[in-house]
């Protein structure tokens, strides 16, 4: 290697150190990139750009979990896997099925923010496809807590995603992957640059008999097959030393099976009668969903003496399909909905920073966007008398609606260094949310302090003023008295609007570096909030609905750890969590009457609470000349979600116990061979859930849950690849 490659990945690997921290740390002002018009290397410039951009947004006094592709490589199926595994891998994360949203951050039910490469990545509509694929992240920062001034709307936490970009050297790979379930998963990657472009783009199609999760406890899922394709498109082009233009592009287009479960109790024929039993076979019953989701973002970023900015235009559009076997549904539900929801979205942000002194960065920004949602229903449904009882032939409702919703928001804030080891960072946003069905606005001061007194110790506290408007995909559609006396009727008939939820939220915490390589952690929050938001299954259609708990408080306790030693590297993540909320004041047709009278005067337990939660993984490698051995150990407990539990008198209490505690063990080894310099053939094998752990995420009760869902039993997967 000549000196100028050593000194550009220097500079490279410089970059990555500004974010590479497990719990927080101050951030030192970027150096910004010569403006002067000298030819430097590419790779010299890319890795200047990186670190400023990262000086822009900075994850001051939050909490910061980072995780890499090495990291990655360690987990269970590795970057074949499901970007929410990846997740869930980090602190204060608790597992949930994938139709009810995948998992949940410090008590919260969705209400995530996703960035790539430092800009906003518009939501797309609920449901369980998971469009974001592992294999393009280089690197992943959950970041949770109080939040600075830059985040907004979405902050349970901020997933900062930075792609690989062809900057250092040309590469690509090939890759087979397939298994239990009947899994198929080719894949490809590829990097490299030309002049001053740099590029990376990714595709894969994934076929498995486990789309989602399996509503019985049998090895195998019924009616569960899932088609998906997914690609990913990054593109960077340098425009002089100090700015350069990207350009990203996604798409995923999704089919999924409903699973079935057999043995059903009979219900209504389609003409109105009663069936006898085994007139329909459940697990027949054919219902299907497709999810197409598609984005695209254009970037620039100016790095001009003291003054880095970046500024983003971005587009998407998302749509869900749900497709019901109209006669089995009227069977067995009484009722048979045809859903199809399309989201548009579009918008653009800025973000700068300014290094007015060595004591003082100010930043500023805003962010604009637009979402129009289409909505087209058609419920079959049968005729009823004041009883509920059928009187004739099931017949069709359509009910079909347009809403739309502007999200703006603005913000400042001052980094300052009054003292040697000490960062204050403050400042406030104001956001406004208009739409069809509300309008609100907010002032949010934002305030987090950092005291290093020692340079392996790190204190952090911060409190933060949240603005949380609901998700204009989630919100439920429909006119309720259109269904009044039909088989679809709702016992409740109030519908209030879904409003924003306002909070305070306090977070403080610790980082400890007990030796070289050892490093703890530990951080607790709480927040009170009005008008707290939540999300829940309601109907057969796995298509997410919110609405508001007057009252919510969620708080809870973190422990992390990680340990690195030559080949050998293992981290061990705990978490304690209580998330409750009382009065539903909004959608309460999706609700029952006497559940609706409990709330109003309880605080219960949200249903995706879960109060213990933990992650643990291991794994050692060795080099040789002709390649290299990698082997992995990881684990996963969890106390249990939310059912509906009983008093002493009998009497049913919405969320009032938990299904059973769980844990998963998998393990994996990687053997890779050279070929030469540059080609590599790598197999591997995974083993999920060795022990076959039969446990329930979900048992069909609580608020908000319309099936039982079991965790994937026992699978065998491998995988061989050539990198070249």
């Amino acid at each position: 290697m000549n000196i100028r490659s050593l000194v550009s990945l220097l500079l490279i690997l410089s970059a990555g150190t500004a974010y590479a921290q497990v719990a927080p740390a101050p951030n030192a002002a970027p150096q910004p990139a010569s403006a002067a018009p000298v030819q430097l290397d590419k790779f010299v410039v890319t890795g200047q750009l990186d670190q400023a951009r990262e000086g822009i947004v900075p994850s001051l006094g939050a909490t910061s979990f980072l995780i890499d592709n090495a990291q990655i490589a360690t987990m269970p199926l590795a970057d074949n896997g499901a970007f929410n595994q990846v997740l869930l891998r980090a602190p204060g994360v608790a597992q949930d099925s994938e139709a009810a949203g995948g998992l949940h951050v410090r008590g919260e039910h969705a209400n995530l923010q996703y960035r790539i490469n430092d800009v906003l990545l518009p939501e797309g509509l609920s449901g369980f496809g998971l469009e974001i694929d592992p294999r393009f992240v280089d690197t992943m920062q959950l970041v949770t807590g109080s939040l600075p001034a830059q985040y907004g709307f979405r902050t349970a936490g901020v997933v900062d995603i930075h792609t690989k970009n062809g900057a250092v050297a040309p590469t690509g790979e090939i890759s087979f992957f397939g298994g239990s379930s009947h899994t198929l998963h080719p894949s490809f990657e590829a990097a490299g640059s030309q002049d001053s472009l740099t590029y990376f783009v990714d595709g894969s199609y994934n076929r498995n008999d486990l789309g989602i999760e399996n509503p019985t406890d049998s090895k195998d899922a019924l009616h569960d097959t899932t088609k998906q394709t997914r690609a990913f498109v990054y593109l960077s082009n340098l425009l002089d030393a100090t700015s350069r233009m990207t350009v990203m592009a996604s798409l995923s287009d999704s089919d999924y099976q409903l699973p079935n479960s057999p043995g059903l109790d009979p219900g209504t024929a389609p003409n109105g009668g009663q069936w006898l039993p085994g007139s329909f076979d459940s697990t027949l019953v054919d219902e299907t969903q497709r999810e197409k989701n598609y984005y695209g973002v254009l970037a620039y970023q100016k790095s001009a003496g003291d003054l880095n900015y970046q500024a983003a235009v971005f587009g998407r559009s998302s749509s869900v399909h749900f497709r019901p076997d109209v006669t089995g549904d009227l069977y067995f539900n009484g009722v048979a909905s045809n859903v199809s929801r399309t989201i548009a979205s579009g918008g653009a942000e800025l973000d700068g920073s300014l290094a007015a002194s060595a004591e003082h960065t100010v930043r500023g920004g805003a962010m604009f966007l637009r979402e129009n949602l289409d909505s087209k229903t058609n419920t079959y449904v049968f005729p009823t008398d004041a009883d509920g009882n059928p009187t004739g032939p099931a017949f069709a409702i359509a009910d079909n609606g347009k809403q739309h919703a502007t999200f703006a928001g603005i913000y400042l804030q001052d980094e300052w260094k009054p003292f040697q080891g000490v960062t204050v960072n403050y400042g406030a946003r104001f956001d406004r949310f208009s739409s069809t069905f509300d309008t609100e606005s907010q002032f949010s001061p934002r305030l987090n302090f950092i005291w290093q007194p020692a340079a392996d110790t790190t204190f952090h506290a911060g409190y933060a003023r949240y603005f949380t408007p609901p998700p204009l995909e989630f919100l439920p559609a429909g006119t309720v008295a259109k269904f009044d006396n039909t088989s679809n009727a709702s016992e409740v008939s109030t519908d209030d609007p879904v409003r924003a939820e306002k909070a305070h939220y306090f977070d403080a915490g610790i980082s400890q570096k007990l030796a070289p390589g050892f490093q703890v952690g530990i951080d607790g929050y709480y927040k009170k909030a009005r008008q707290q938001l939540d999300d829940g299954l309601f109907g057969q259609t796995l298509i997410l609905s919110a609405f508001n708990y007057t009252e919510g408080r969620v708080y809870g306790l973190e422990f992390t750890s990680s340990y690195t030693n030559g080949g050998f590297s293992t981290y061990l993540n705990l978490a304690h969590s209580v998330a409750k909320g009382k009065d539903w004041s909004s959608a309460q047709f999706q609700f029952g009457q006497d559940d609706l009278d409990y709330v109003h005067d309880h605080w219960i337990f949200l249903d995706h609470d879960q109060k213990l939660s933990g992650s643990f993984g291991a794994s050692y490698g060795w080099k040789e000349d002709a390649g290299a051995t990698k082997l992995f150990v990881d684990f996963i407990y969890g106390s249990g979600l939310r059912n509906d539990g009983t008093d002493s008198a009998g009497n049913t209490i919405p969320n009032g116990g938990t299904v059973p505690s769980y844990h998963t063990i998998s393990l994996g080894a990687e053997q890779s061979f050279k070929l030469d310099q540059k080609q590599t053939i790598k197999v591997r094998l995974d083993v999920v859930n060795i022990t076959d752990e039969v446990y329930e995420l979900r048992d069909g009760s609580g608020v908000g849950v319309n099936a039982a869902q079991y965790g994937a039993r026992r699978g065998f997967f491998g995988t061989a690849s050539w990198a070249f």
